[in-house]
């Protein structure tokens, strides 16, 4: 049975288990998987920052309220965030780090910031 190398496709040679040619091969791989990875979370990152400064620059008091249109035009991707946070009254807030945002009625939003205490362990 012939075997070819997963990462140049040239004839592969001994033991059965035996994936790739050598290890400049074994190395090129697995370093071409682990880039597609990266770009992916750096992708992700880069929106994730996008979205926080819009929140930031459009809210520099702590609280504010905007139209779903002024969100749109600054860039602000609305798929994308860190987490939730439900509050004892049940609003529930959208967070992109420290800055979030509660759906109003109509097209509005109240823009927040979350003061919280980071324990670095």
């Amino acid at each position: 049975m012939e075997r070819l190398s997963l990462d140049c496709g040239t004839l592969v040679k001994g033991r059965t288990d035996i994936k790739f040619c050598n290890d400049s091969c074994r190395n090129n791989y697995n370093n071409r998987l682990k880039i597609e990875d990266n770009q992916v979370i750096k992708r992700v990152n880069t929106i994730l920052k996008k979205n926080r400064t819009i929140l930031m620059q459009l809210n520099p008091n702590g609280k504010v309220k905007v139209s779903r249109k002024k969100l749109i035009t600054a860039g602000f991707n609305f798929d994308y965030h860190t987490y939730n946070y439900t509050a004892q009254n049940g609003n529930t807030y959208i967070f992109c780090y420290e800055y979030g945002y509660l759906i109003l009625k109509g097209d509005s939003f109240l823009l927040v910031r979350r003061e919280e205490k980071l324990w670095l362990a």
